[in-house]
This record gives C-alpha cells, sequence and structure tokens, in this order.
C-alpha cells in the first residue's frame, strides 16, 4: 500500500478510535453523574426514610462515595486486562457492568418496600458502578491516543474527555424533565426513568466499541512479548511516584465537579432557598460551556509550553472555585450562575490536557493500570468530597470550612500537575538517549 494510502488510513482509524472513546465514555459517565444528582434530590427519603433529613443527606453522600471506594479495585482488574489481553475487551466489559449496574438501581425497591434491605442493595449496585469506572476511564484515554499520532496525543485524549461533560448534560436534561412533574410522581416513579434510559445508551455504545480495533502500539507491543506478566506489580516497584503526583495533578477536577454538582445543589436547595429545577439550570448551562470550551485545551497544550498553560489555569482555578461558593452563597440565581460558569473554564480546559499528561505519565507496558489506578486513588478522595464538604457545613454552620477544603485541593493539584510534567520530561528523555527532551516530548 502506498505510504499516503497508509497514513490516511491509520487517520481514519484514530479518529474512529476517538469517536469510539467519546461516545463510551458519555454513557459511562452519563450513568454516574445521574447517581450523584440523585444522591442530592432523592435517596435521601427514598432510602433513608427513617432518619432525620441531615442525617439522610450524610447517609446518601456515603453511598455516593462507595463508587469512588470501589475505583481502585476495578482499576487493578481491567488495568491487568487492558495490558495484557487488550484495551478494546477491557472497555468493552466495563461498559456492559456500568450498564447491568445502573439498570439495577433503577429496578430497585426502596426503603418503605423493601426495609435495609433496599439501601443495602443500592451500596453494592453503586461499588459496581465503581468497579466500571474505574477500569473505564483510563482505557478511553488509551484507546484514543494510542492510536493517535505522539504530537496529536493531547488533541486525541479530549476526545475521551468529552464524554464528561456530554455525560452530564444527558443525566442533567434527564433530572430536570423529571422535577416537571409533582413531588410526590418523582419520589414513587419517575426518579427510576433516567437510570432505565441507560439500556439504550449501553447498546449504541456497545455496536461502536465493538467494531473498533485493537490500538496499534499495544498491538505491536503483544506482538513482541514485551507485555507484563503482572503490571500491577511492576507499577508499584517502579512507577509510584507518577501515580502518587498523578493523583495530586487530578484532585482539582474532582473538586469541581462533586463540590459543584453534588454537594452545592443539596446545600442550595435545602439551605438557601433555591429550587430544585433553577439550580439543575444551573449545572446544565456549566456543563454546556464546558462542553464547547474544554478542548481549547488540548489545543493550546499543542500549540504552547504545556507546563506553562496548566499553571496559568490552575492557578485561575485556585481563585474561582472558592468565588463559586461565595456567590451561590448570595442566593442570587445570576451571581450563582456566574459562579458556576467561572469556576469551570479553566478547570475543563486543564481537563482537557490532564488526559495527555496522564497517557505520557507511563511506558506502554503499565500504561492502562498506572493511568486507571492513579485515576480512581483520586477518586477516593474526590469522591468523599460531598461527604467532607457537607460534614464541615453542619459542623461549623458555615461555609468557609468548605471553601478552604477546596482551595487547599486547587493548591494540590497546581503543584502536582507541574511536578508530573517535568517527570514525564525527564523519562522521555531519558528513554530518547537526551540530555534534553525531544522536539515530540512534552514541554
Amino acid at each position: 500500500m502506498p505510504i499516503t494510502g497508509r497514513l490516511c488510513d491509520d487517520e481514519k482509524m484514530a479518529r474512529k478510535a476517538g469517536w469510539a472513546s467519546f461516545v463510551g465514555t458519555t454513557v459511562e459517565w452519563y450513568d454516574f453523574y445521574i447517581y450523584g444528582l440523585a444522591s442530592a434530590l432523592v435517596f435521601a427519603p427514598l432510602f433513608f426514610a427513617e432518619v432525620p433529613p441531615s442525617v439522610g443527606i450524610l447517609l446518601s453522600f456515603a453511598t455516593f462515595w462507595i463508587g469512588f471506594l470501589s475505583r481502585p479495585v476495578g482499576a487493578i482488574v481491567f488495568g491487568h486486562l487492558g495490558d495484557r489481553v487488550g484495551r478494546k475487551k477491557a472497555l468493552v466489559t466495563t461498559l456492559m457492568l456500568m450498564g447491568v449496574s445502573t439498570v439495577g438501581i433503577g429496578l430497585l425497591p426502596t426503603y418503605a418496600q423493601a426495609g435495609v434491605l433496599a439501601p443495602v442493595l443500592l451500596c453494592l449496585l453503586r461499588a459496581v458502578q465503581g468497579l466500571a469506572v474505574g477500569g473505564e476511564w483510563g482505557g478511553a484515554v488509551l484507546i484514543a491516543t494510542e492510536h493517535a499520532k505522539k504530537e496529536r496525543g493531547f488533541l486525541f485524549g479530549a476526545f475521551a474527555q468529552q464524554g464528561s461533560p456530554a455525560g452530564r448534560i444527558l443525566a442533567t436534561i434527564s433530572f430536570l424533565a423529571i422535577t416537571q412533574l409533582p413531588s410526590e410522581a418523582m419520589l414513587s416513579w419517575a426518579w427510576r426513568l433516567p437510570f432505565l434510559a441507560s439500556a439504550i445508551l449501553v447498546v449504541v455504545g456497545l455496536v461502536i466499541r465493538l467494531r473498533l480495533e485493537e490500538s496499534p502500539e499495544f498491538a505491536a507491543m503483544k506482538s513482541s512479548r514485551r507485555t507484563e506478566r503482572i503490571p500491577l506489580l511492576t507499577l508499584v516497584r517502579g512507577h509510584t511516584r507518577p501515580v502518587l503526583l498523578g493523583v495530586a495533578a487530578i484532585l482539582v477536577v474532582f473538586a469541581l465537579t462533586y463540590a459543584r454538582d453534588t454537594f452545592a445543589l443539596a446545600w442550595a436547595t435545602s439551605d438557601l432557598g433555591f429550587d430544585r429545577e433553577g439550580f439543575l439550570t444551573i449545572i446544565l448551562v456549566s456543563s454546556l460551556v464546558q462542553f464547547v470550551v474544554q478542548p481549547f485545551g488540548a489545543v493550546l497544550a499543542t500549540r504552547w509550553n504545556v507546563r506553562t498553560i496548566v499553571t496559568v489555569l490552575l492557578g485561575l482555578e485556585v481563585v474561582a472555585l472558592p468565588l463559586m461558593f461565595v456567590l451561590i452563597g448570595t442566593g442570587s440565581y445570576p451571581l450563582a450562575m456566574a459562579g458556576a460558569v467561572i469556576a469551570t473554564v479553566p478547570d475543563v480546559m486543564y481537563y482537557a490536557i490532564m488526559a495527555g499528561m496522564l497517557a505520557q505519565a507511563f511506558p506502554p507496558s503499565v500504561r492502562y493500570t498506572g493511568i486507571a489506578g492513579t485515576y480512581a486513588l483520586t477518586g477516593m478522595v474526590g469522591g468523599a468530597l460531598p461527604l467532607i464538604l457537607q460534614s464541615l457545613l453542619t459542623g461549623t454552620g458555615t461555609i468557609w470550612m468548605s471553601i478552604g477544603f477546596v482551595a487547599v485541593c486547587c493548591l494540590a493539584s497546581l503543584f502536582g500537575a507541574r511536578a508530573l510534567l517535568s517527570l514525564s520530561a525527564r523519562r522521555e528523555a531519558d528513554e530518547a538517549g537526551q540530555a534534553t527532551p525531544g522536539p515530540g516530548a512534552l514541554r
């Protein structure tokens, strides 16, 4: 085949991998986000009806956290499968697992119908959701970046990242639709509809992913028998530093998402007088802004110094995320909307860059395990944010302790991201036998 023809085929497959990554992560994040919305709006009276409302919301947020506690297990299992057997097989399995667990939540009996068994089953299915997401994100990033040319890794990694706002948009629209119904209908049957609708999305995602080819980088590694026998063991022995720095670098993403979409949703509707529909609209507008603005972060990363861009974006977020809480606290819809949008822009532009950062932080033989494990470990802290922030608010009676906590998360990500980029650049220079990074390395 002529070289130009082969390049054309490679480009088509890279784009196909990008779209498959986007559709799959959209389905996965839709499933995950509807749980967060439901935990803030309906799970407390449905599954914890025998305790005071303030305790019920804490218990609801605790079940939300369970999905993050099980993520590392999913990262280990699917990371091993992805690094040993293939990225594609792991991604097909995670999508099916997420679909089954989400539909299962939509079919659960409530506390009034089954007593204590209801919250137990809710916790179990939430844990399965966490297993699926633990293996999903890393594989989606890899299937996109490993099909792309090295210099376009940030751009194609952003395909997977677009699934997050797309999934959140669909999840928020679904809950906005059911909030139009009377409260009795919402609590009796309508809350189940967003979960049951997942079945349709999963079928679409599976059809697309089953048609995708394995990533060429993994295929070459497997054919030359360079796969690791136990990727997790290799990761622990030789790559703990990028894992720890990656955890710090990712934390700000969780801080925005779950502070705004879960904790602030409960705080605003319970304590500040916002109605559910109004604050869900704020979340929806923020998600639409994310979908439009986010890819520009990856564009900037391919054209200018990555470390500088990351420093500027996270420096802005250190101010913007606390400001969001202050503006929401005014009780004004326009100011709350402005605060949410202002906090969203720098955070999501950084989120687009983050996938490429992590993909370049690990060698191919442990890349799936490394990325998935790093993201899952961050989720153990990030998923607890609604519980932590609500506990600080309940314990002190003021929002300022919660604001201080998210500000610390932002600073941790700023220093962690800069250190991770420097470490990746040195690793690539060492592998290339150079004293300084080459043209394709991180700058």
